[in-house]
């Protein structure tokens, strides 16, 4: 009886870096300063879900942590309610990414947390920067200074990608992979598949994989046999 061969993880991903962002190349720019410490200035993103609010937020403290910077990242949403005591451990000295701040309005503990993990940092020569699905105004913060801190905070608003804009990221996430997507092939993911960037992230892992076990391009025919029965 045949084995199925496994693939071997030869060709990893290159982590998604802040030059990947497409658009709002200004946000970009100064994002690079700040992780290489060039600039002092604390900001909030705002945008809707799948607008690259966490691409940024992670590839700034990638690069921040690459020139040995004290980082920290605090995805609310994911911590939960292990939130308020992960706040409280950060020094006042790091260059602090908190995601998903939405998360934290209303919730008393946690609002007084950030609020002290703010004074901290500006007290301490660290830096903030904040993400959120909703503008500093338009979050239901009730904190009046934690309110009264994050709108003193230079503020980016993002939009989600159009189509152009996803097939865009597509092709360069699969670039860094070593792969390559022709113009045939996306048509047919985007025609075929939905078209949330995560979801079309995670099956270009899957076809990085599936290519790789069976040594093939991926082209339309290939998608066709894997994806045609689903």
């Amino acid at each position: 009886m045949s084995v199925p061969q496994l693939p071997l993880n030869l060709r990893g991903p290159r982590a998604a870096g802040l030059d990947d962002f497409v658009g709002h190349p200004l946000l970009v720019s100064l994002l690079h300063e700040i992780a290489r410490a060039e600039r002092a200035d604390w900001l909030f993103i705002d945008g809707p879900k799948g607008s690259g609010r966490s691409h940024l937020l992670l590839a700034s403290v990638a690069e921040a942590r690459r020139r040995a910077r004290e980082v920290v990242y605090l995805p609310l949403e994911t911590l939960g309610r292990a939130a308020e005591q992960a706040c409280a451990a950060v020094s006042g000295e790091a260059l602090v990414a908190v995601d998903d701040l939405q998360c934290a309005a209303g919730d008393a503990a946690l609002e007084l947390a950030l609020f002290g993990l703010h004074n901290r940092c500006r007290d301490g020569g660290g830096q903030m920067l904040y993400a959120a699905d909703a503008a500093p105004t338009g979050l239901a913060i009730e904190l009046p200074d934690l309110r009264s801190r994050l709108q003193q905070c230079s503020r980016f608003s993002l939009q989600p990608l159009d189509d152009q804009g996803r097939r865009e990221v597509l092709r360069t996430r699969a670039a860094a992979r070593g792969l390559e997507l022709d113009e045939a092939v996306l048509d047919y993911l985007f025609r075929r598949h939905s078209r949330d960037l995560q979801a079309l992230t995670r099956l270009l892992e899957r076809l990085d994989r599936e290519s790789l076990a069976a040594q093939r391009r991926i082209t339309v025919p290939f998608l066709r046999a894997l994806l045609g029965a689903e």
